[in-house]
């Protein structure tokens, strides 16, 4: 007997291989700040600008690229920021001034991979998926690991046999092939192909006409909105607090801070991949759980844990390698486990034709609690000589995220209603 797959799994796994893609090009950057000071004698804080660029662009990209999908739709949204990444990538071999860099490494690489992130895999898992869209949403979120732990050696190897250049030529062959799957397969919304969501009885409503329009517009008027909706500031407060501790604190400094305890940076490199294949864990199951369990209890306990888990850092180095071992593979866990129960709560209070603008602005809150718990931790060590605060203040703040939470409104009556776009925008 033949069993039909629906067609929420093929555009799904498509999603995912476009995410991939993204990480994956997001991650060669790191592979090619030696190569590129070799090559150019451009010096560390040179290269690091443009990848701060990129970074910066990356984050503020969400609320707009949420708005760019409502008005165009994900399948030329993805296919944008895929022929972007692909040309910055492809001509970036021929690169020779630093202004180039930051074109293309910096702005353009920004812009195509922030209108491919944890947003549009939002939006195709509210869309697609009744059933399994926390699985779905945990999957697409690990992406970013997986796109590191697939690139990040292969790529490494690349650069050190054959130079920077073959290695962002794969990189942007990747990106073109990934296009030509989402240009043939990609469609926008089930009711495109008359079929219900996955797991939903009748077929879904085509996306309403009041989200089209100006994409810039309908994204300032989301945040004009939602600002009004104290929801809205507790999830974008907790997930800053998010970014502070995880791309901000530990991606930055649990490198430097493991070599000041004894540690090689070949080993603190290995500490910080091996997080993100614990990552992938991690946040598949939290996507599965948030089928099944309310997600705000899951956000307390995810919070609270890391919290705990940061509070117990300093210990943890103290006491040498095996304590360490557990904090790495209980924080790889922890990593972004909050993505999958985050974009339901931001759909059962805004409602799924929202999520895209709303998370959007939810997660450039998280982007910017990242940035400055990068340089703040900085700044304290410059201070104190070590990380010892830093840590601290990071675990009470996971704290604080709990209580906000625990702040949320238990069981909206319905999605809040925001007042619909001009269709001219």
């Amino acid at each position: 007997m033949r069993v039909r797959v629906h067609y929420a799994w093929v555009i799904a796994s498509i999603t995912f291989l476009a995410l991939l893609a993204a990480a994956g090009i997001r991650a060669t950057s790191t592979v090619m700040v030696l190569p590129l000071e070799h090559d150019f004698g451009w010096d560390r804080a040179t290269v690091s600008v443009a990848l701060s660029v990129s970074l910066l662009l990356y984050g503020l990209c969400g609320p707009f690229a949420g708005a760019l999908v409502s008005s165009f739709g994900v399948r030329k949204v993805m296919l944008a920021g895929l022929i972007t990444l692909a040309l910055a990538t492809g001509l970036s071999v021929f690169m020779t001034q630093f202004w180039q860099m930051v074109g293309l490494w910096g702005v353009l690489v920004g812009l195509g991979a922030g209108s491919m992130a944890l947003v549009l895999g939002a939006i195709v898992a509210t869309r697609w998926f009744v059933r399994r869209r926390g699985l779905v949403t945990g999957i697409f979120a690990a992406s970013t690991a997986t796109g590191q732990l697939i690139f990040l050696p292969q790529q490494a190897a690349i650069v050190e046999s054959a130079g920077w250049r073959p290695a962002v030529l794969l990189v942007s062959a990747v990106a073109i092939g990934v296009a030509a799957l989402v240009a043939l397969f990609m469609r926008d919304d089930p009711h495109d192909l008359g079929l219900p969501p996955y797991g939903a009885r009748v077929a879904a409503p085509p996306v309403p006409a009041q989200t089209q329009g100006n994409p810039f517009t309908l994204a300032v008027d989301t945040l004009f909105q939602s600002a009004r909706v104290r929801d809205f500031w507790l999830l974008a407060g907790s997930f800053a607090i998010c970014g502070a501790t995880t791309v901000g604190l530990i991606s930055v400094h649990l490198i430097p801070a493991s070599v000041e305890h004894g540690f090689d940076e070949v080993t603190a490199a290995g500490m910080l991949a091996a997080m993100g294949a614990f990552d992938l864990v991690g946040t598949t199951l939290s996507g599965w759980l948030t089928d099944r369990i309310d997600a705000r209890k899951l956000l307390v306990w995810y919070f609270t844990l890391r919290g705990i888990a940061l509070l117990f850092l300093p210990a943890a180095y103290a006491s040498g390698a095996p304590a360490l071992a557990a904090f790495v593979v209980f924080y790889g866990l922890d990593w972004v486990a909050t993505v999958p129960p985050t974009v339901r709560l931001v759909a059962d209070r805004f409602g799924k034709e929202r999520v895209g603008p709303v998370f959007g602005w939810i997660f450039a809150a998280h982007q910017l609690g990242g940035s400055f718990a990068a340089v703040a931790a900085g700044v304290v060590h410059t201070w104190l000589g070590d990380y010892l605060v830093a840590f601290l203040t990071a675990g009470a703040l996971c704290l604080l995220a709990s209580g906000l939470i625990l702040s949320l409104t238990r069981r909206a009556p319905g999605p809040v209603v925001l007042q619909p776009m001009p269709a001219d925008g």
